[in-house]
């Protein structure tokens, strides 16, 4: 018969607390990554998904992009897109009409 992995927990606390939970959740880490901590712009978009703006090889970008967390850092992954404000713009300006396709779909 297999045996069972999944150890019960048990509490001497007394207190209504319930466990605690050492993992926070994905929204709280990503979180961590701010305007002081970076010193880039930064919007969490949805867990590790990020908007930022920053300057490479001296040029400004709105990069939307997937991060990931290495020992305690948030990094950038391979999952995004990096626009220029000329592209972010035309995005923006697009918004009604997506909007709509997106309603229109659903």
């Amino acid at each position: 018969m297999p045996k069972n992995k999944k150890k019960q927990e048990s509490s001497s606390s007394d207190s209504d607390e319930g466990p605690i939970d050492r993992n926070q959740p994905a929204e709280k880490k990503a979180k961590m990554a701010s305007r002081t901590e970076d010193k880039e712009p930064t919007w969490v978009i949805q867990g590790k998904k990020l908007a930022k703006v920053r300057e490479f090889k001296g040029k400004v970008y709105i990069d939307v992009r997937e991060y990931y967390e290495k020992n305690g850092e948030l990094l950038p992954g391979k999952k995004g897109i990096s626009l220029t404000p000329e592209q972010w713009r035309k995005l923006l300006s697009l918004g009604d009409e997506i909007n709509e396709a997106i309603s229109s779909s659903c």
